[in-house]
């Protein structure tokens, strides 16, 4: 370690799921730059499982975002304890600015003031990473940035995985046996979307690319994740099971979900889903993805890398007001980028993705 190098780095990044993905690449670069580090992550409660399992993490400050006045004076309590020399502010917006001026960390470094989703708070970093250059724009792009500008000397592509241990990736490979139908060789993971969420598929969506799986007999499991229980019940009831098509309904815990999808890479399987936290988590792991995109861009959060296998699904009548990046449709017929999309738009891009 050098007279420059930090001996203790907090990371902030609270949420989302697929941003805390893309903030996983920042933790596996800083940790292989400045291996003596002790490096810290600020995290909301629901997420923290997922970094809690990472070898070389030293500490996790849980914060929960309905604790009010108290979350915020145990986050502070915590970050002094820890002791940060750096914090490194991965979210961009006025609540991790807050976190970042609490931890008293003497450098605070973030995103460029132009990549920060508020960019109000962009004071609260005395040291922001170089703007992106045209092209470039995706989250994961950004995250680089901050890998360059913290360790100028690390090279290398951002590992985005949740570092599985032998026994985790051991139970993947049960739970997605006990799961999968038993009558598909090569059934696709469908990962249902919440219905309040504006880039969610429609319910009769899913329906018709079960049917159309089941009657290809490509078969399909099913998943729903605490968000989309009543989704997949409603699926299940309409749709049955059978030896082609299997329904997993309110799956639980984030790096049993990172091992389910690691396992269905390694048996060539593909995952369909919207812009989520799953449809990241999946990509991570190496799991080929057929990602449904209406209003948001893919460029910017498609699933990573974007040359990779991967295959964006997109209506073939898209509104003029697609891509955009409102969490509120506002368009007249509500939002037709995503219901425009047809289960045998699905079905092309998954075998043109093959």
């Amino acid at each position: 370690m050098t007279a420059r190098d930090p001996e203790r780095i907090l990371l902030v990044r609270l949420s989302h799921l697929g941003d805390v993905v893309h903030a996983l690449g920042v933790f596996h670069a800083l940790h292989a730059a400045f291996p003596r580090a002790a490096i810290a992550w600020a995290i909301q409660g629901e997420f923290a499982e997922l970094v809690a399992g990472l070898p070389g993490l030293a500490r996790v400050l849980r914060f929960e975002r309905r604790g009010g006045l108290g979350a915020w004076r145990r986050l502070r309590a915590e970050s002094r304890s820890f002791g940060p020399d750096w914090c490194i502010d991965l979210q961009g917006n006025t609540k991790s600015a807050a976190a970042a001026l609490l931890s008293g960390a003497a450098r605070r470094v973030g995103p460029a003031r132009a990549d920060w989703q508020e960019p109000w708070a962009a004071w609260s970093a005395r040291d922001r990473a170089p703007a992106l250059v045209a092209p470039a724009r995706h989250a994961m792009q950004r995250m680089q940035a901050l890998v360059t500008h913290l360790a100028p000397g690390w090279t290398g592509p951002l590992r985005l995985d949740a570092a599985l241990a032998a026994d985790e990736l051991v139970t993947g490979e049960r739970l997605l046996a006990e799961h999968l139908p038993r009558g598909a060789r090569a059934p696709w993971l469908l990962h249902l979307s919440s219905p309040e969420d504006v880039r969610g598929w429609p319910e009769q969506r899913w329906g018709e690319l079960i049917e159309r799986l089941r009657a290809e007999s490509r078969g399909a499991l099913v998943l729903s994740g605490p968000a989309e229980v009543e989704l997949g019940r409603r699926l299940e009831r309409a749709h049955g099971a059978d030896a082609l098509v299997a329904h997993w309904i309110g799956q639980r815990g984030l790096r049993a979900l990172a091992a389910v999808f690691s396992a269905a890479a390694r048996r060539g399987l593909a995952l369909v889903a919207c812009d989520s936290g799953p449809m990241h988590l999946a990509a991570a792991h190496g799991l080929r993805v057929l990602a449904l995109a209406g209003p948001q861009d893919a460029l910017r959060t498609g699933p990573w890398p974007l040359a990779d296998a991967h295959a964006i699904v997109r209506s073939s009548t898209p509104p003029a007001c697609a891509p955009c990046l409102s969490q509120r449709c506002r368009h007249a017929q509500g939002p037709v980028c995503m219901s425009a999309i047809g289960a045998a738009d699905v079905l092309a891009a998954g075998t043109r993705a093959q």
